[in-house]
């Protein structure tokens, strides 16, 4: 790890734990952006009590730490993912492999790097690398992964609190790789009891995969419920090893497919 999410950080404000609570703004006091306040720094007890707040880190170079809470909020529920039928075949017919934090610095890397129109990668700073790389290593960041052919392809990268994910940012190397990713993903997560993933800001790629918005309101009720179930915290290749397996993927893929699971890293 290189900087721990400092290169910002207020040299008077402490670094919290990831046990440590910090509380925000109200973020329903946000200004007409979605911006609640600013400062501070990435430590994980400031990430981990911002998301259990429905409040989220994004800022581009040059600019300080901002803390975000739009409204309205762009989620998914798991049970409404809009699969088309040419995004099925997709599925069935390349030899894909999936698996859960393999390799998350790759992801998150890529994710970085890859340019896309109107959405948030190419502002993942070097302070938020280093931020989700420790809580990747404190069980609370995950990585999904796609491969062909033994070369990654595509994926994306989260948080994970409650039956909440807190989606951040996906890449593909390969055409439609991380909707490869993202849809075998998603129905993982409706099969084990996720309520919502949390998309944050609209994007017609999650638009079409059934992603809607919903009031700040809304989601802070549907938050304050999640997050009370059990955290799944830790390496989640380890934790869900039978990912991809789900009732839809086989029913879409087909029981026995030759679609396979890539290991989980170590």
């Amino acid at each position: 790890m290189r900087s721990r999410g400092g290169r910002r950080a207020d040299p008077g404000f402490p670094r919290l734990g990831p046990d440590e609570w910090f509380s925000f703004p109200d973020p329903r006091a946000a200004d007409i952006h979605g911006v609640v306040c600013s400062g501070g720094n990435l430590s994980p007890g400031m990430l981990v009590s911002a998301y259990q707040q429905g409040i989220f880190p994004w800022f581009s170079e040059g600019e300080p730490i901002l803390w975000w809470s739009p409204d309205p909020r762009f989620c998914l529920f798991p049970d409404k993912l809009h699969v088309s039928s040419t995004m099925r075949k997709v599925l069935r017919k390349r030899p894909w492999e999936w698996s859960l934090d393999r390799d998350f610095t790759s992801v998150i890397a890529h994710c970085s790097k890859v340019p896309r129109k109107r959405q948030r990668g190419t502002w993942i700073t070097d302070d938020m690398i280093d931020a989700y790389l420790e809580l990747h290593l404190l069980g609370f960041a995950h990585s999904v992964e796609v491969h062909l052919d033994g070369q990654l392809a595509g994926g994306f990268y989260g948080v994970s609190l409650g039956n909440m994910f807190f989606g951040e940012s996906m890449f593909s190397l390969v055409d439609d790789a991380s909707k490869a990713a993202f849809i075998p993903f998603v129905w993982f997560l409706a099969a084990s009891g996720f309520t919502l993933v949390d998309s944050q800001v609209y994007t017609e790629h999650l638009a079409g995969l059934g992603a809607e918005e919903m009031s700040r309101d809304s989601y802070l009720a549907i938050l304050a419920s999640a997050i009370g179930s059990p955290t799944r915290r830790g390496n989640w290749g380890n934790i869900f090893p039978d990912f991809p397996q789900a009732a839809e993927f086989d029913r879409v893929l087909g029981q026995g497919s030759p679609h396979t699971k890539a290991r989980p890293s170590a």
